[in-house]
């Protein structure tokens, strides 16, 4: 339970209490936001009287709670305010990044839209929370949250390109830098708040709060290095472009040079602190006693020796990450902030073994702080950066850290990065992101009598997503509370196709015999084998139909006796060797056979012929297979199935699947309209009026599209 205190006014809406909890010490502000500007009220700083921290995690909680109500005490009296809303910072250290790259194939001809770049993006977070959980240290803190990421590069047909909506292409891509914080980390910094009686209103993580005062977003635009020397580690952020591109960490850092120090000077862990601090304030003479009891005195120079194989191990290190952080280039400039920036040597050092100017290697102190007044006595140094960047960053984006939503009825432990998106949600939620992106159906392509022709699938329908009941986009906002719910994306049918979907192109003949109608389907073949009206097509099926019948295969067939019967199409004779065209009929007619031989013209058959009017086998004459031919527009019947609506478009007649209502954009997926070249201003027609993308169309409308201009 936290101790009574005296009671006193509550803060101010535009107060901001800050802590920053860190291996040595504890650092706390009071200050008062101003629109864009802050002002420092109070400053207190307190460093740990024994090792409650380690590498910037807490260990001894109870002590770290004794410790942050000191620091609120203080501030307490020196404010008159009750302080017990705070905002802190998760140390850097733990933070774990990832960098995922995630690539999808482009249907022919769509035009890439914020759903897909939402998907590949959520697809991306997916792939680095797996990487995280699958590595070896994956495990070792617990689960990780996603509590941020970047959009480093996208990518088309391998080439970068600053945006992808309304760009069409083979393949696009994504590649995000995304940051996970384990969830321990979390819990141990609201135990001790709750502990001591204060309510965490705001979190965020130390590199990014130094990021805000040492390089806010403006300069971003250039390649530039933060590295951030604590105690523990050394937190290293690189920015281009305008954005953040990788964090990193380096596990080495001030507590190694202050370790070389006590071996080196017989002195425990505390005093070579001191050492290490006085030979940082530039003191030429520096005193201590060491564990055997001597008085000790000693130059500048003897510390900078002894110490000289750690910062070099230590700017190895920190150039080493760097380079691995930024493709293997040194970036403009480097900025060192924290405590142990202020080691000699360290900075000709990184820049030395980087290959920089020395003037480019820089510690950066409070005096970069934009927009940020001091009001009170607070360390000047690199120090001061982290704390300084908390109260900004509250400031920036203040409200909640974790809140929950709802998924299609499941609650989802969110990270505030105050700028939530639906696709956001939905990556944290495990939603797979294929289920958001709707396929059209696979075309299908065939060779009719030698010409190639191809049947458009099926348009599939987007997913729909809802937050409180309202229809939303991937890139809408989410706030704390919301109930999403998504209906997942179907995929359009495959286009299908059976040769009798083909025969409204072949008209059939007939046998007129006996005053009946006999009729002559054509003869189909897919592949160069038999085939019926309900053989289903294929991929890249050759499909051939024709009559390819003579008059005696029909005589055959039909078991007339040519010796009996005489032919006429159209009225006029023909022989057993004609063959038949579409539509034509043959008329069989008795002949006088007084005094007449048999008819000896008719070729001979391997079977016997059937009894008259009853079918007789048909004999398939094989042909060579039609050659590939060029593309011709679709069919008229473009869907096996479903009901069609016949528009006029550019005074060709074209047929479109009825849907619940067809609009006219629908018309581009069945006609050869190339929009991605743009020819001067594009002009629409519905029924001779100017129309728009979304304008209703219905059966028989008459549509024109062309260029103007």
């Amino acid at each position: 339970m936290p101790r009574r205190r005296r009671k006193r006014r509550a803060m101010p809406e535009d107060a901001i209490f800050v802590l920053d909890i860190g291996t040595r010490k504890i650092a706390g502000l009071f200050g008062i936001q101003k629109g864009g500007s802050f002002v420092v009220r109070a400053a207190e700083v307190l460093e740990h009287e024994g090792r409650a921290m380690v590498d910037g995690q807490i260990h001894d909680i109870s002590m770290v709670v004794a410790e942050v109500s000191r620091v609120r005490d203080i501030l307490e009296q020196r404010t008159g305010y009750s302080l017990d809303k705070v905002s802190v910072a998760a140390a850097g250290r733990v933070l774990k990044t990832c960098r995922i790259k995630v690539e999808r194939e482009l249907e022919e001809g769509r035009e890439i839209d914020s759903h897909l770049v939402g998907a590949m993006e959520m697809e991306a977070i997916q792939r680095a929370q797996m990487q995280i959980d699958d590595s070896p240290s994956g495990n070792e803190t617990g689960r990780y949250y996603c509590v941020g990421y970047s959009v480093v590069n996208y990518y088309l047909n391998d080439y970068i390109i600053s945006t992808l909506p309304g760009h069409k292409g083979q393949k696009a891509g994504v590649e995000v830098i995304a940051t996970f914080l384990p969830e321990m980390v979390v819990d141990s910094l609201y135990t001790v708040m709750e502990r001591a009686g204060i309510e965490v209103t705001y979190l965020t993580l130390e590199p990014i709060a130094a990021l805000n005062v040492a390089i806010p977003n403006e300069l971003r635009l250039l390649n530039l290095a933060l590295v951030d020397v604590g105690a523990g580690t050394s937190d290293i952020a690189v920015t281009k472009s305008g954005t953040v591109i990788a964090y990193d960490m380096a596990p080495i850092a001030g507590d190694e040079i202050t370790e070389a120090i006590a071996h080196n000077f017989l002195v425990d862990f505390n005093a070579a602190e001191r050492i290490k601090l006085d030979l940082g304030a530039g003191k030429t003479d520096i005193q201590f006693t060491d564990v055997l009891g001597n008085q000790v005195a000693i130059l500048p120079e003897d510390v900078s020796n002894a110490i000289r194989p750690v910062v070099d191990q230590l700017a190895e290190t920190i150039t080493e990450r760097i380079l691995g952080c930024n493709g293997g280039k040194a970036p403009n400039a480097i900025f060192l902030v924290g405590g142990g920036s202020q080691t000699p040597g360290l900075s000709d050092a990184i820049a030395e073994r980087i290959g920089l100017p020395r003037e480019r290697v820089a510690v950066r102190d409070r005096s970069i702080a934009r927009n940020v007044v001091i009001e009170t006595d607070m360390p000047a140094g690199p120090e001061s950066i982290t704390p300084l960047g908390i109260l900004v960053t509250t400031g920036l984006f203040r409200g909640t850290d974790f809140f929950i939503v709802t998924v299609n009825g499941k609650s989802v432990k969110v990270f505030n990065t105050h700028r939530m998106r639906v696709a956001d949600v939905l990556a944290l939620a495990g939603f797979n992101p294929d289920q958001l992106i709707c396929k059209s159906g696979k075309r299908l392509r065939f060779f009719l009598n030698g010409e190639s022709r191809t049947l458009a699938g099926g348009i599939g329908k987007p997913a729909e997503i809802t937050v409180n009941g309202e229809p939303e986009s991937l890139n809408g906002k989410v706030s704390p509370g919301d109930k999403l719910f998504v209906i997942p994306a179907e995929n359009g049918e495959d286009a299908r196709a059976v040769c009798g979907d083909l025969l409204a192109e072949f008209p059939p003949a007939a046998l007129k015999l006996n005053g009946e109608i006999h009729t002559i389907p054509p003869v189909i073949r897919v592949n160069g084998e038999p085939a019926d009206e309900n053989t289903v097509i294929k991929y890249n099926d050759y499909v051939d139909i024709s009559m390819d019948r003579t008059v005696f295969d029909v005589a055959q067939q039909f078991g007339v006796d040519s010796a009996q019967y005489s032919f006429e199409i159209n009225g006029k004779s023909a022989d057993l060797s004609y063959r038949l065209q579409g539509g034509e009929v043959i008329e069989c007619r008795p002949r006088n056979l007084t005094g007449l031989e048999p008819d000896k013209t008719a070729p001979e058959a391997d079977e016997p012929a059937a009894e008259p009017g009853k079918p007789a086998p048909v004999t398939d004459n094989e042909q060579d297979k039609p050659e590939t031919g060029t593309g011709i527009p679709v069919p008229d019947d473009p869907a096996a199935s479903g009901e069609m609506i016949s528009v006029t478009v550019n005074g060709e007649r074209i047929r479109l699947p009825k849907k619940e209502r067809t609009i006219f954009v629908d018309v581009f997926n069945h006609i050869d309209f190339d929009l991605s070249q743009p020819k001067g201003t594009i002009i629409l027609k519905l029924n001779g009026r100017d129309a728009g993308y979304t304008d209703a169309i219905n059966d028989g409308d008459i549509i024109d599209i062309y260029w103007q201009g």
